[in-house]
């Protein structure tokens, strides 16, 4: 199928109707320009662009200003946003969480309800290698989903419509169209594991990123079976105290069900900050020994085969 038809198509999948305006984050990297390539081609006086600039390196307000350039030519409108990613730590987490917040104020602005980002299958791929590295469970494993609503936000829905397609078909695109993208050098920088990550992949050709990213799906899809069975389970296993004070849990079902559900249960009463899943899984394992444990400011307590979740005490100062 033509491209930019099958593109149309999955926007339309994904909610976008006939003639609604459409916000692109276009970067200038092979990848958003494929994004802005095809939806020119489909949709072109309904695309808005966005370039984010993240103020981390000098050559950022260059790419900005070439992709306003390009777009200019197309006679499509173009904004570039500035944020401020202040230093250390994960910066790469932080700079996507200004990232989203920019898109989405822009968004709502321009009164743009779906903004359109050009994750492909490789992306998934890589994703699931550098979770699966870190020993994350079945919902870290999981693909990004092609819809969901922009962090941060109700108002404006973040869709990846390009994600059944390879970075080398998106590349291709980009060179048919005769554009040089621009070149990120952060994304062969091996100080990150996504860079690492993806040159083992590009080195062992025995790999197929386009069915590590099927089984990302596939994992994403059991998670949601395990998330609608830890539901049902929560609600016909849970009991809450009269007084509000206490909840009882009856465990039943496979451990993994069990983890979600005490997952699920320290989530809504911790008073002391959001527990790790290794911190859970340990809960889970005491809690199963018969002993009792605090956990994030929750008391658990098993009692006859029931375990019994309140606040715990407060904790003694000096």
């Amino acid at each position: 199928m033509n491209l930019p038809v099958r593109f149309a198509q999955e926007c339309g999948r994904l909610g976008l109707t006939e003639g609604e305006p459409l916000g692109l984050a276009v970067s200038g990297g092979p990848d958003s320009l494929a994004l802005l390539v095809i939806a020119q081609q489909i949709i072109p006086t309904a695309i808005r662009v966005a370039t984010v600039d993240h103020g981390l390196r000098a050559e950022a307000a260059q790419e900005a200003a070439y992709v306003a350039g390009l777009c200019a030519d197309f006679g499509i409108p173009h904004e570039t946003l500035h944020v401020h990613v202040p230093q250390g730590g994960n910066v790469m987490a932080r700079a996507r969480g200004e990232r989203y917040a920019a898109l989405g104020a822009w968004a709502a602005r321009e009164q743009i309800r779906f903004v359109a980002t050009a994750h492909h299958a490789d992306d998934l791929a890589e994703t699931l290698l550098m979770r699966l590295n870190r020993a994350s469970g079945l919902r870290g494993l999981g693909a990004m989903r092609d819809r969901a609503l922009m962090p941060g936000r109700n108002d404006v829905m973040l869709i990846r419509p390009l994600l059944s397609l390879s970075r080398a078909d998106l590349a291709s695109i980009v060179e048919r169209a005769g554009l040089e993208p621009v070149d990120d050098p952060t994304n062969a920088d091996p100080a990150y594991d996504r860079a690492r990550i993806r040159q083992g992949l590009a080195q062992a050709d025995w790999l197929d990123p386009m069915r590590l990213a099927a089984s990302a799906v596939h994992l994403r899809d059991m998670a949601d079976v395990l998330e609608f069975a830890a539901r049902h389970e929560f609600a016909a296993q849970t009991n809450l105290s009269e007084d509000g004070r206490q909840l009882a849990y009856n465990p039943a079902g496979p451990r993994s069900v069990r983890f979600r559900v005490l997952e699920e249960i320290v989530a809504r009463y911790a008073t002391e900050g959001t527990p790790r899943g290794e911190d859970v899984a340990r809960l889970l394992d005491t809690l199963e020994s018969g002993e009792k444990a605090t956990l994030a400011g929750v008391m658990c307590t098993p009692r006859a085969g029931v375990w019994h979740f309140t606040a715990a005490p407060p904790r003694s100062e000096g």
